[in-house]
């Protein structure tokens, strides 16, 4: 069984040998192979090496395109900064000081820089890997898209001082992410990621009313596109996992802070859950030994279907032996 059976066998619910291995990796990546952040995030040519060697080293089943947040920003008209060894940095949001949706550009996958470049990592490793390895694409959920472009701040006022507004801006973002996503999928993806932070913010009924809509949109437009959807939030989200529950996910990726258990009891078995090991404690800091011990009690302690990770990013400065621990091979029963 290779690594993209054993993923596709764990989606489906069919026997499998060992849980799937699908860690974040990106500064890591980028360190591992002699490169940097930097480059990592502006040259597909680096990201898709990098993702080759640690799948080849430490035991991946999954290829990744993940890199920064900023790749539909910039499609809007966004500036970033790249910074040698850090994330990208948003110079300016693009709609900072104002509400008029027109002063965004029309991002267009195949001619925006980055959103293009991620594009061609996918071709790149469909080319050369596909059917072999699983293969992950990535897009910003409604929330962080419209913070991105927002600000932070400003957005989390609009949601609660001018959610016509919000409803409006955060439209206008999954327009682009499916037309990014099926861009992604069209090059050879199987998997499209979303990443949602900013709602580990906001409440509850603020989620429901104004975040999860536009949630589902984006997610059951990936799915009728023939795309498999894993949904990563970073934060503590245990407050809308029984909302989250009625999206049509076929992986759910929890940050640390979230009881796995709890999280089992709301999902049920059928949902699969990615491993939320802390990325720093756990994963950079502890031990070899401990990291395997801790990955075994966690599955048997929530079971059902469940792939091995950590609760976000693996840490650049994560040893090369806690890093082969954390993809193990533990027997899928």
């Amino acid at each position: 069984m290779n690594s993209f059976q054993r993923y596709m066998a764990m989606i489906e619910g069919k026997p499998c040998d060992i849980l799937p291995r699908a860690p974040i990796l990106m500064a890591f990546a980028a360190q591992y192979i002699g490169s940097n952040y930097g480059a990592f995030a502006s040259d597909y040519r680096v990201l898709v090496e990098a993702n080759r060697r640690c799948a080849q080293d430490f035991g991946f089943d999954q290829l990744s395109a993940i890199s920064d947040p900023y790749r539909e920003t910039t499609g809007f008209g966004g500036e970033v900064e790249f910074i040698k060894n850090g994330v990208p940095r948003l110079l300016t949001p693009p709609l900072g000081d104002t509400k008029d949706l027109g002063v965004l550009a029309n991002p267009d996958p195949e001619t925006s820089p980055r959103m293009l470049d991620r594009i061609r990592a996918i071709r790149e490793m469909a080319a050369n890997w596909q059917k072999q390895y699983s293969i992950l694409g990535w897009v910003e959920g409604p929330g962080a898209e419209g913070a991105d472009l927002r600000g932070v701040t400003n957005f989390l006022f609009d949601l609660m001082d001018d959610p016509g507004f919000a409803h409006e801006l955060m439209e206008r973002c999954v327009e682009v992410g499916v037309d990014f996503a099926k861009a992604q999928l069209e090059a050879g993806a199987d998997t499209i990621g979303i990443g949602d932070a900013i709602v580990s913010q906001v409440s509850p009924r603020m989620y429901e009313e104004l975040i999860f809509p536009h949630q589902k949109r984006l997610i059951d437009e990936i799915k009728q596109a023939g795309g498999l959807v894993r949904l990563h939030i970073c934060g503590d989200i245990s407050h809308l996992l029984p909302q989250i529950k009625h999206l049509d996910l076929d992986i759910l990726d929890l940050d640390n802070p979230v009881d796995m258990v709890s999280a089992r009891e709301i999902f049920g078995p059928d949902q699969v859950l990615v491993a939320n090991l802390d990325p720093v404690r756990d994963v950079q800091n502890g031990t070899a030994p401990e990291i395997e011990r801790k990955l075994r009690g966690l599955y048997e302690a929530v079971g059902g279907r469940f792939m091995l990770g950590a609760g976000c990013e693996v840490p650049a400065d994560t040893p090369h032996e806690n890093l082969k621990a954390l993809c193990t091979a533990i027997p899928f029963k």
